[in-house]
């Protein structure tokens, strides 16, 4: 019997890009022949900021089950599933809500920072202020003990272990299990023009399913050292997006110290590890990209995954919500 229940996934609010893959994937992937493992596509949590485009969360559902399926999420090891089709999720959160208050969900740092990035001010929604206790009632529909994030992510997994506290010492019961989280080895992966984070608004992501020519272009538009400006001038490595990725993606560490060493004292050009970078990310890529395209030419077969995962899913988070109930005293 595996040991540990992993709750795991993401917002479809686009395809998944390299600070994905580097992130969550590849630990998802480890994990699933390791423990009982739960990837969810939170829809309902990225209607919280896209509520005026579900037509764009719609259809990057499936663009993020095929990038699923392409990085070797395998349906048969973990449940795939998508959050608005398991109800339970929802009552959940109702009762959840009773537990914090106001003020304790504005403290979320993560919910404070983001309403920042978003320019929300006194327009701020109602749902995405609340949204941490909604992944609280995710984790602990589950019963998950292990949750693979970013350190940016701390406040929620800390805010959902509050509200398990607080229900079972309420309600004198040992229902709700609390969670720890699994941080990831490799730090947030900058965007390519430099920028800390990694996005599709931003417009400075590299995602799995680019094309080899989408790649190529994108590699050869990263920023670099805009003082490098001759072969012949010394560069800086600090900051250079593309040493950063060799850092991280090229198994060659000796070969990239050599490269480093060279484009510092001068004589190195920007387009030979440009061209390097490329190979590197094209040789990792490619793969995915056929795996991708394999099972993008049945639709059929793809919601078949999606409403297999998601039925499993609701049998679990059911048998949850009706302890909940009994300690609530609505087991009527």
């Amino acid at each position: 019997m595996k040991k540990n229940i992993i709750l795991t996934g993401d917002r479809p609010t686009g395809p998944l890009h390299l600070g994905h893959y580097r992130g969550s994937l590849v630990k998802r992937v480890e994990l699933q022949d390791e423990c009982e493992q739960f990837v969810m596509i939170a829809d309902v949590q990225a209607l919280t900021d896209n509520y005026e485009h579900p037509e764009k969360v719609r259809h990057n559902i499936l663009e993020v089950l095929l990038d699923y399926l392409a990085v070797g999420i395998d349906p048969q090891k973990s449940t795939i599933l998508v959050q608005s089709l398991v109800p339970q999720l929802f009552e959940l959160t109702v009762y959840y809500l009773n537990l914090v208050t106001v003020n304790r969900a504005l403290r979320n740092p993560t919910v404070k920072t983001e309403i920042k990035q978003k320019g929300y001010g006194d327009s701020t929604p109602l749902g995405f202020v609340a949204y941490p206790v909604s992944q609280a009632a995710d984790i602990t529909a589950f019963k998950a003990t292990l949750v693979p994030v970013g350190e940016d992510q701390l406040p929620m997994i800390e805010q959902a272990n509050e509200i398990v506290r607080t229900f079972n010492r309420l309600y004198n019961v040992d229902v709700l299990v609390e969670a720890q989280a699994v941080l990831t080895k490799t730090q947030r992966l900058p965007g390519t023009d430099g920028k800390t984070k990694m996005g599709k608004s931003l417009g400075n992501a590299i995602y799995l399913s680019d094309s080899a020519d989408v790649l190529a272009k994108k590699v050869m538009n990263m920023y670099t050292d805009p003082d490098h400006i001759h072969v012949a001038d010394p560069g800086k490595v600090e900051g250079n997006m593309v040493f950063t990725y060799l850092d991280v993606f090229d198994l060659q560490h000796d070969e990239v110290a050599e490269l480093k060493e060279h484009y510092k004292r001068g004589g190195l050009g920007d387009v030979v590890i440009k061209k390097r970078l490329i190979e590197v990310l094209d040789e990792l890529l490619d793969p995915m990209r056929k795996k991708r395209a394999e099972f993008a030419n049945d639709k059929a077969a793809l919601m078949g995954i999606l409403h297999a995962g998601s039925a499993r899913a609701r049998e679990i988070a059911a048998q949850t919500l009706a302890q909940v109930r009994a300690a609530m005293k609505l087991d009527y």
